[in-house]
């Protein structure tokens, strides 16, 4: 029998997993085989903003909140504007406990919010949109800032033992992307292939999270090197067309959409969608891992909830 680290690991170079790995994302993390580290840290003010600077208010409904105003609303503040430090003391403060309870799973160093999304909650959406095209001067300086501190946070991942870091980005709605591919490719394709190039290096995996309806860019994440795509929203993509490209080529980190499916479907509706997913997607010999996030939130029940992680244990390789 495999370690759960190694199963992880074979799914992810399609070497030929015993079973589907399992990754608990928001509790019951040791009921699978991924175990997530937060590398991110709030400001050491008491504000509870993250550290780069920008809010996010919660509704007390379960949700990460949303941003109510940018932190840099103008170039002029980011005449003082400086990425946050890299303090390894204090952002690894629960490390010994963390190993500790991992074992001998697979471990994850997470970001929480990185990339595009991190600029947007600085400079505001419609200020980004703004930059991308005529502050493209600006958006390199602040774009590299944020990539060069990920890049940083990487190395400290590689330092400590980690298998893979962890991006979260949403480039597109539930129709389409926020802007356009060819856009995407000029200012964004570049910068994230230079993180992905140096997280390689590092010998870590890159796992990237987006959500919303991006198959435009799927591609070009596959080119330039993600070695675990998540995608988010499957409601909203064409599993069936990104896999008859990719099946066997990428691994995919799939859930149950939590939107329809493992909200208000029932529980052998949801048996049905894992093996739906799986077989679009999945490689004889790997590439896939299931991702079982709590959303009561959202109106998941317990039941389906447990459900969720039942589908993808009940798959079998084929």
């Amino acid at each position: 029998m495999s370690s759960r680290k190694k199963l992880v690991e074979q799914a992810i170079t399609f070497n030929h997993p015993d079973r589907v790995p399992l990754w608990f994302v928001n509790c019951d993390q040791t009921d699978g085989d991924v175990m997530v580290y937060h590398l991110s840290l709030n400001r050491e003010d008491g504000t509870g903003d993250n550290e780069w600077g920008y809010h996010l208010e919660s509704l007390d409904d379960g949700t990460m909140g949303h941003p109510l105003y940018p932190y840099l609303p103008d170039w002029e503040s980011f005449a003082h504007f400086s990425k946050p430090p890299i303090d390894a003391e204090r952002r690894l403060q629960r490390l010994s406990a963390f190993l500790a309870e991992s074992k001998d799973r697979y471990l994850l160093a997470s970001l929480d919010l990185s990339g595009f999304t991190v600029y947007t909650l600085l400079r505001g959406f419609e200020n980004s949109m703004f930059d991308f095209m005529i502050e493209r001067e600006h958006f390199s300086q602040l774009m590299g800032m944020i990539v060069e501190f990920e890049m940083e946070m990487a190395t400290l991942a590689a330092k400590y033992g980690f298998h893979g870091i962890h991006f979260v980005d949403d480039w597109a709605t539930q129709t389409g992307m926020m802007i356009s591919p060819k856009l995407w490719r000029e200012l964004f394709k570049p910068y994230y292939k230079r993180q992905f190039d140096h997280a390689h290096q590092l010998g870590l995996h890159v796992w990237y999270h987006c959500c919303g309806n991006f198959s435009e860019i799927v591609d070009d994440f596959h080119e330039i090197g993600v070695d675990v795509l998540n995608i988010a929203q499957p409601n909203v993509v064409d599993v069936d067309g990104i896999g008859k490209r990719f099946r066997g080529k990428q691994c995919f980190l799939m859930p149950i959409s939590y939107q329809t499916v493992s909200i208000s479907g029932t529980v052998e509706e949801i048996y049905v969608e894992a093996r739906r997913l799986y077989n679009h997607l999945a490689g004889g010999n790997g590439g896939f891992i299931g991702y079982i996030e709590e959303y009561g939130c959202m109106g998941m029940s317990p039941e389906n909830y447990r459900a969720c992680a039942d589908a993808f244990r009940r798959l079998k390789i084929s």
